[in-house]
């Protein structure tokens, strides 16, 4: 049968020709506005994309925090830094040294080394008591420098929040604020290891007369 009279419409009917003329002169729109910028606004962006993608991430406050050995002196607790802690000691066959000042408590040997050991009580102005089997010996070392420091106790390292650090207490007396780097909400008191290290008063010049 010869369907040439038929009624069907032709499929080229069913296309919508006005979305067509429509998507065609917007693509013609997009590229005339992409045409008319110069190169001087061209350049500018490129520098714009160039400094965004070199521009490093944003990266949140990271809070500083301190390393530090805690020990037990005159009855409160002290800290310094771990990174000038080199070891600790029991104290054992302490020899005094005469011609040094009070605070220097004699010499000791350590693994075959000799050092000195400064007593923080006698050089801050603190309680004294007499030694013990108890005491420690904290290896200071910073550089060339080393000698050692006496502990009523080692109390561990942690870690202390440098926010957390105020500038002093009442109670400190002028000698250990000197050496002071702060002191914390329990009220342990941070020294600075780096002063005590540096300080010549320690460094012993004296010697014994022949």
């Amino acid at each position: 049968m010869n369907n040439r009279g038929s009624s069907e419409p032709s499929r080229l009917t069913d296309i919508d020709w006005q979305k067509i003329y429509e998507r065609l002169e917007n693509t013609r729109t997009a590229a005339e506005d992409g045409l008319r910028e110069s190169p001087e606004e061209r350049r500018n962006v490129l520098k714009n994309r160039a400094r965004a993608l070199a521009r490093p991430p944003e990266i949140e406050n990271v809070e500083a925090y301190l390393e530090v050995v805690e020990f037990g002196l005159a009855g409160e607790t002290y800290a310094v830094e771990s990174i000038y802690v080199r070891d600790v000691h029991p104290l054992k066959e302490l020899t005094p040294l005469p011609c040094t000042p009070p605070f220097v408590l004699g010499i000791v040997n350590l693994r075959g080394q000799i050092l000195s050991v400064v007593d923080l009580k006698k050089f801050c102005d603190l309680p004294e008591k007499g030694l013990s089997d108890l005491d420690r010996v904290i290896v200071l070392r910073a550089g060339e420098m080393e000698f050692g420091v006496l502990a009523d106790s080692i109390g561990g390292a942690r870690r202390i929040r440098m926010s957390e650090l105020q500038g002093s207490l009442p109670t400190l007396t002028d000698v250990r604020e000197e050496y002071l780097k702060g002191v914390t909400g329990e009220r342990t008191v941070v020294l600075d290891a780096g002063k005590l290290l540096a300080d010549t008063d320690i460094i012993v010049h004296e010697e014994v007369e022949g």
